[in-house]
């Protein structure tokens, strides 16, 4: 999935959105981390069957980008 197509088919909640610009900042994100975090949580929100990105879903896929052993 490109960017064009992240940005169609992927929408998150303000909170989600919220806390991935925090991210940003304090784990210095470059936009292809951006974009890799976000298609991670569209995998685990799809996994849950629902239909936008929720907090959770970005706290998960920042776990496994960051806090992985």
């Amino acid at each position: 999935m490109g960017t064009a197509e992240i940005k169609k088919f992927c929408h998150l909640e303000k909170e989600a959105l919220d806390l991935l610009k925090e991210a940003i900042i304090r784990f210095s994100l470059s936009a292809r981390g951006y974009f890799k975090i976000i298609k991670i949580a569209q995998t685990i929100t799809d996994l849950n069957q629902k239909d936008i990105i929720e907090v959770e879903a970005v706290v998960e896929a920042l776990q496994y980008r960051y806090f992985e052993d």
